[in-house]
């Protein structure tokens, strides 16, 4: 299943919109595109949301025929306590998070002890954590965790463009996680010369213009056969004006949906 998160609204939902685009409006934009799944993503304002107001969202979900998932970084156990709770208000069954947050690095030990002693409860409610690829935490290393832990319920967000930064090759990074992935980020990047041809600036663009292997990710993780979905997001900078960044945001979302199921038609035929 394919779909987008709030990463795929980030501008319309940032302190630059008045007011912001709401999660409500987004899953509503999400199903008028085709898409069938909206991760909540680093969305910290819903934690805070008391049950009436989750009862609500789940109830929008499931009249627009969305699938939720939740976003979050960190593995402290009051942490992710709180994003089983609300994941458990919305039947969500993947949460996506990250070995490391702005106020906890754990080492890879510790992280393996944390991760243990809270599994058995995100097995008891049927969700799954999947801990992201990115440039803080080798893909070597963070599929060594994933192997140490052995649980089911644990496995990868695979997002190869955020490797980069560690000198990572997309495609190296794609093979390696690929048994463990249980959640996939889909975002096509591209070096650009900065001004004056001093240095790069690594920056997103529409599917199939960068440098993802799309092709070869979705030939290595098998997304619908093994039931794993994937989430569109953006690496789009800042466009001069408000209005000119919501248009492009708003053409990558229904470009970059539109490019998966052509993919996904071209790619069934080989």
């Amino acid at each position: 299943m394919i779909g987008l998160g709030t990463y795929a609204f980030f501008w319309q939902h940032s302190d630059r919109a008045t007011p912001p685009l709401s999660l409500d409006e987004m899953l509503r934009r999400t199903q008028s595109l085709g898409g069938g799944v909206f991760q909540i993503c680093d969305y910290r304002a819903v934690l805070d949301y008391d049950p009436a107001r989750l009862q609500q969202l789940k109830a929008v979900a499931q009249e627009l025929g969305i699938v939720l998932e939740l976003g979050t970084k960190g593995i402290r156990p009051d942490h992710l306590a709180g994003y089983l709770r609300v994941a458990e208000a919305l039947g969500v069954k993947v949460i996506r998070s990250m070995v490391t947050a702005p106020d906890h690095r754990p080492t890879l030990s510790e992280a393996e002890q944390l991760l243990r002693a809270q599994l058995p409860a995100f097995a008891a409610a049927d969700v799954t954590i999947a801990l992201e690829t990115y440039e803080q935490l080798s893909s070597r290393d963070l599929v060594a965790l994933v192997e140490a832990v052995g649980s089911e319920r644990l496995g990868i967000c695979l997002d190869p463009a955020n490797c980069v930064a560690a000198l990572e090759h997309p495609i190296d990074v794609i093979h390696r996680c690929a048994p463990y992935v249980k959640n996939l980020h889909v975002k096509d990047f591209a070096f650009t010369r900065r001004g004056g041809w001093v240095g790069f600036t690594l920056e997103g663009t529409e599917l199939g213009t960068g440098l993802l292997p799309y092709d070869e990710m979705i030939k290595a993780v098998r997304p619908e056969e093994r039931g794993i979905h994937r989430i569109v997001e953006h690496w789009l900078t800042w466009q001069d004006d408000f209005e000119k960044t919501v248009t492009a945001e708003n053409n990558w979302n229904a470009y970059n949906l539109a490019f998966m199921r052509q993919r996904d038609e071209a790619l069934g035929k080989q």
